[in-house]
């Protein structure tokens, strides 16, 4: 029979970890641009019966019976993508956007394949052609870059290199890159070699959806994404594309790459997707943009050196050189989150330093956006950072700036203090 009790009785050490996290959560800043904070409604969905399930397949063509619930919510979440995002095509399934990712090169690669990128140095994906991912073990990813003054992608060099190389797909999309992609240029540079034009819109899905940034659907066949990002819903992944390449993806997604679906994850991506097609979400992905340029140029004005000069989307990064040229990334970001500001290092465009080092540091502005803040609470936050950094050898001061980002991480929570963590 199933145990009916409430976690903390079933299992108090999982609860006490919950309930940990959930204390950090309600009393740090949080920066790191691929997080976010799920709504209640989110969680209730994810947390339901449909964790029961098992539904290999798709609506209608399930290997299971008792699917006759499952298949007309995944078809409601489906149909919710496709308004949302104006797609002809939506795959659910995929549990993360690596595996989105996974999913189209399985379905329109074989291995040694080309695929055209941006360099995971100067802004890319692990999945985008890293030696120690799949995606570089199974392709030969070709890297193209930035420009060294502009630190803007060099469509001369994409074009170039698509000419030179003849991929299969050229990818638009990125982890770490704070401007707007040129969709129209990658579109005909991908119809110039007769390459797929594929965009990984992770990290702004949620500020296309919020009509706060550019949609790349109409132009790029295949647009993969996630869930658990801007867009503020569970963690997954999901992919949009042109109907004419759907029966190829869904034989990528399964039983190429992954079997059945986490039903109860799709319950909550459906959620997401009413959240986000409202007025409010509209309003909100605005704020993080406005925040998110609010912080660019306080951190200019206090002479921290933003890459690009500044940003287009949620994120930017920081070149901690700008403070002191012995200041690492990994320094920083320690230092910062034992103080209550949580973000992450991440390498700068032609970065002297290696990836678990960096000179860099990104920072997001979804989830303090969610948390209430906006452009007055961004620019003391940046204020917070930049004293912060400047002050570390100084206990003191230190300890006093600790206070103040107590202060202000507690003015703007999550969740209430008596949220209970899961649903």
């Amino acid at each position: 029979m199933t145990d009916m009790r409430p976690i903390e009785e079933v299992d108090s050490e999982v609860a006490g970890l919950i309930r940990g996290d959930l204390t950090r959560q309600n009393t740090h800043i949080h920066l790191i641009a691929s997080e976010n904070f799920a709504s209640p409604a989110v969680m209730e969905a994810c947390g339901s019966i449909f964790t029961n399930k098992y539904a290999e397949g798709y609506p209608g063509r399930r290997y299971y019976e008792g699917c006759e619930w499952v298949d007309r919510l995944e078809q409601l979440a489906i149909d919710r993508a496709k308004a949302l995002f104006d797609g002809e095509y939506v795959n659910v399934q995929p549990h993360s956007g690596a595996q989105a990712n996974m999913g189209v090169y399985f379905a329109f690669l074989e291995p040694g394949d080309k695929v055209l990128g941006l360099s995971l140095a100067e802004g890319g994906h692990l999945t985008h052609g890293s030696p120690v991912n799949f995606s570089g073990r199974f392709y030969r990813f070709i890297p193209y870059g930035v420009d060294r003054a502009s630190e803007r992608i060099d469509m001369n060099e994409v074009r170039s290199k698509a000419l030179e190389h003849r991929p299969k797909i050229v990818l638009a999309g990125y982890s770490a890159y704070s401007r707007h992609l040129d969709y129209q240029a990658f579109r005909s540079i991908a119809d110039e070699i007769g390459a797929l034009f594929m965009v990984d819109a992770a990290h702004f899905i949620g500020l296309v959806a919020g009509k706060a940034s550019p949609n790349p659907v109409p132009l790029a066949d295949i647009v993969t994404a996630t869930t658990h990002k801007a867009l503020r819903g569970p963690r997954g992944g999901m992919i949009i594309a042109k109907e004419g390449y759907g029966k190829e993806l869904n034989k990528g997604v399964f039983p190429d790459m992954q079997g059945g679906p986490i039903i109860s994850q799709i319950a909550g991506k459906a959620v997401c997707y009413q959240e986000a097609s409202t007025a409010g979400f509209r309003s909100y992905a605005a704020q993080i943009v406005a925040n998110a340029s609010a912080m660019a140029a306080a951190f200019t004005e206090r002479g921290v050196r933003v890459v690009s000069g500044g940003t287009d989307n949620h994120l930017l990064l920081l070149d901690m050189r700008s403070i002191d040229p012995d200041l690492t990334g990994k320094e920083a970001a320690t230092l910062l989150d034992s103080m209550g500001i949580t973000l992450n290092r991440n390498g700068i465009p032609y970065d002297p330093r290696p990836p678990y080092i960096t000179s860099g540091l990104r920072i997001g502005t979804s989830g303090i956006t969610t948390c209430g803040m906006k452009e007055a609470q961004a620019v003391q936050v940046a204020d917070l950072i930049t004293r912060s950094l400047r002050h570390r050898a100084d206990d003191e001061t230190l300890k006093r700036l600790s206070g103040e980002i107590s202060d202000l991480a507690q003015a703007f929570p999550p969740y209430p203090p008596d949220f209970p963590g899961h649903a």
